[in-house]
């Protein structure tokens, strides 16, 4: 039998309240999304999870630096990742795009500043 999950579709400003069929973690239906994005969201929210980190690194230089991964994580992994980027070692001037972890605990995500900040 089929298990039943609601989630809140979050690819879009709609917002849709997803009505999705779960059967051996697998997805067997989904309903009450109004477009597309609303039925791959719930497959991937259902199997394999992710979300974006946004956060700050404080410099050596004590500035604080707004960063963020530039590829979703796994979101089993938040809380291990937060860290490993709240310990880098940072250096001012920061440009906006600047890569500050090139592979984030072998995620394969890069940690980009997303704003300049120089000393």
């Amino acid at each position: 039998m089929a298990e039943t999950r609601i989630l809140t579709c979050i690819n879009c400003p709609m917002g849709c309240e997803l009505t999705v069929g779960v059967e051996d973690g697998k997805v067997v239906s989904v309903s009450g999304n109004t477009c597309k994005r609303g039925e791959l969201y719930a497959e991937s929210e259902i199997t394999a999870p992710t979300r974006t980190i946004t956060t700050t690194v404080i410099t050596a230089e004590g500035r604080p630096v707004p960063v963020k991964t530039a590829q979703p994580i796994p979101k089993g992994m938040i809380f291990e990742c937060t860290a490993a980027i709240k310990s880098a070692e940072v250096h001012l001037p920061v440009k906006v795009g600047q890569v500050i972890i090139d592979d984030l605990l072998g995620t394969g995500a890069k940690v980009t500043a997303t704003k300049s900040v120089s000393e």
